[in-house]
C-alpha cells in the first residue's frame, strides 16, 4: 500500500531583507503571491492534507479556501521549528513532503520523484547544482558519494563553501521520523536556530538511506529572500512563460519583453508586440495581433482581431475582424460585436457595440447600449452620471452621430436618426429624424482683436 502524502508549507519567514512591510511569501510573482504559486503546485500533487506554517494574520487571511490547515509560528525560531509546528497539525503516518512558501518554482514531477524516494523510508532531498552556491546549505558527502550532512554556509568551512551542490529546503521523509529527528535538533549554531538541515546528519547516524533528487535547472531551486531575488526570478518566470508561448506557435516580437501574469490561451497565428502585459484570464483568438505596450485583463479577444498600441482593455469582450486603438481604453463590462472600430483616444465602459459600429476618435461612451451600423463622431460623449446615479443611453441601429455631441442620459436615438455635429441630446429622438440645436451665426465685419501693448 502507497503511504499517504501529506504536506507542510513553511511560510513564516520575515523576509527581513525584503525590507517591506508585506510578508515576504505575499510578494508578487507573475501577478500572484509566492505562496500561491506553491499552494498551485501542492494541489496537484493530491496530498491528504496541507499544513502553512504562517507568522503575520496577514498571510492566513489571504488564502480563506477551505481545506488548508493552519500553524502559527511566533516567535520564529528557524525552519525546525517551523516544521514540529505542522506536523502538530497533520496526521502522524504517512510521507511529509516539506515545501517552503517563498521558493515557488519546484516542479510537480520533480517533488513526484521525492515524495517516491521518501515513500522507500529515505530522507529524500531535493538538491540542485549552483554556478553561485552562495548563501545556501551545502550537501556534503562521503567518499563513496553517499549524503553525509548539509551544512549551512554560516557554518560551512573554506572547503564546504567550495562545494556547489546545494540544499534547496525541500525534502520528504516519513513523518514518524522527521517527528523523531526534529525533538534531537538543538539551537548550537551560528544563528541560533533550530536547523531543518540537521535531519541529514541525524538520518545517517540512525543508517536511514539519504536519497537525493536534483532539480532540473538552477531556476527550479530559486527562492526568494530579497527583492533582487524577486526581480531575478520574475524575469525567469516570464521567459519560462514566453517559451512556452512559442513553443504553442505564438509569435513574440521579444521574448524577454512580455509579461504574464494570469492564464494566457492563444489561437494560431497571434503575434505579440514588445512590452504588453497580461492579466488575470485572457484569451486571443486566430490570427490576433496585439500592438505594443498593451495592458490586457480579463479579456476576450476574436480572430483576426487588431488592438494597436498603448491599448488597455479589462473585463471585456472583442468580437471578430475589431479594430482598437491606438491608445484606447476598453473598461470593464464592454461588450464589442464583429467588425466594430474603436480608435485612438476611445474609452468605452460598461457597454456594447453592435456589429460594424464605430467611434474611431476622442469620445466617451458609457453605459450605453450601440445598435448595428452606428457611426460616432469624433468628440462625443455620454453624459451617464447625474451625481448620485448612472443612466443609460440606447443608439438604435443605423444612427449617424455627429462630431462633438453630448447624450445626456437617460436617453434614446432612435433606429437611422442622425445628431447634428455640436448637438446637446436631452430628449428621446425618433427613428429616422435629424436632430439639431438650434444655432445663429454671427460675423462682424471690422472687428479688431485685442493687441497687448
Amino acid at each position: 500500500m502507497t503511504e499517504p502524502l501529506q504536506i507542510a508549507i513553511l511560510a513564516a519567514g520575515e523576509g527581513k531583507r525584503m525590507r517591506s512591510a508585506t510578508p515576504k511569501v505575499l510578494h508578487a510573482l507573475g501577478g500572484r503571491p509566492l505562496l500561491a504559486h506553491v499552494l498551485e503546485t501542492a494541489r496537484r500533487l493530491a496530498p491528504r492534507a496541507t499544513c502553512v506554517v504562517y507568522g503575520e494574520d496577514a498571510v492566513k487571511e489571504y488564502f480563506p479556501e477551505d481545506g488548508l490547515l493552519w500553524a502559527r509560528q511566533s516567535p520564529p525560531l528557524g525552519t525546525a521549528d517551523a516544521l514540529r509546528c505542522a506536523l502538530g497539525a497533520l496526521p502522524a503516518d504517512g510521507v511529509t513532503l516539506v515545501m517552503f512558501g517563498a521558493d515557488p518554482m519546484a516542479r510537480e514531477a520533480t517533488l513526484r520523484n521525492v515524495v517516491e524516494r521518501a515513500r522507500s523510508g529515505a530522507l529524500s532531498l531535493l538538491t540542485a547544482e549552483l554556478t553561485d552556491p552562495s548563501g545556501y546549505g551545502r550537501i556534503v558527502r562521503d567518499p563513496s558519494g553517499r549524503v553525509a550532512a548539509i551544512v549551512e554556509q554560516k557554518d560551512a568551512t573554506a572547503a564546504q563553501r567550495a562545494i556547489r551542490e546545494i540544499n534547496t529546503g525541500m525534502m520528504a521523509a516519513p513523518t514518524a521520523r522527521l517527528r523523531t529527528w526534529l525533538e534531537r535538533i538543538d539551537r548550537r549554531n551560528a544563528s541560533g536556530e533550530y536547523y531543518l538541515t540537521n535531519v541529514a546528519l541525524l538520518a545517517v547516524q540512525d543508517g536511514v538511506a539519504v536519497e537525493t533528487t536534483r532539480a532540473t535547472s538552477e531556476t527550479e531551486a530559486m527562492g526568494v529572500n530579497s527583492m533582487r531575488d524577486l526581480a531575478e526570478l520574475e524575469r525567469r518566470y516570464q521567459r519560462q512563460r514566453a517559451d512556452e508561448l512559442l513553443d504553442a506557435g505564438v509569435s513574440l516580437a521579444d521574448p524577454a519583453r512580455i509579461d504574464l501574469r494570469g492564464s494566457i490561451e492563444c489561437g494560431r497565428d497571434v503575434s505579440i508586440d514588445v512590452n504588453c502585459i497580461f492579466e488575470g484570464k485572457v484569451t486571443l483568438g486566430n490570427g490576433v495581433r496585439i500592438g505594443a505596450h498593451c495592458i490586457l485583463k480579463d479579456a476576450s479577444i476574436g480572430e483576426l482581431t487588431a488592438i494597436a498600441p498603448f491599448s488597455q482593455l479589462e473585463n471585456a469582450g472583442v468580437g471578430a475582424r475589431c479594430r482598437i486603438g491606438p491608445f484606447a481604453r476598453i473598461r470593464p463590462g464592454t461588450a464589442l460585436a464583429d467588425e466594430v472600430h474603436i480608435g485612438n483616444f476611445v474609452e468605452v465602459k460598461a457597454s456594447s457595440f453592435g456589429e460594424r459600429s464605430k467611434a474611431n476618435h476622442l469620445s466617451y461612451v458609457g453605459d450605453t447600449v450601440v445598435g448595428r451600423d452606428v457611426n460616432i463622431g469624433a468628440g462625443t460623449i455620454t453624459c451617464n452620471y447625474d451625481g448620485a446615479a448612472k443612466h443609460r443611453t440606447v443608439i438604435e441601429d443605423d444612427v449617424h452621430i455627429g462630431s462633438d455631441t453630448q447624450l445626456v442620459a437617460p436617453v434614446t436615438v432612435g433606429r437611422g436618426a442622425t445628431v447634428g455635429a455640436g448637438t446637446t441630446v436631452w430628449k428621446d429622438v425618433p427613428p429616422e429624424a435629424l436632430v439639431i440645436n438650434d444655432k445663429t451665426q454671427v460675423a462682424r465685419s471690422g472687428w479688431k482683436r485685442p493687441r497687448k501693448g
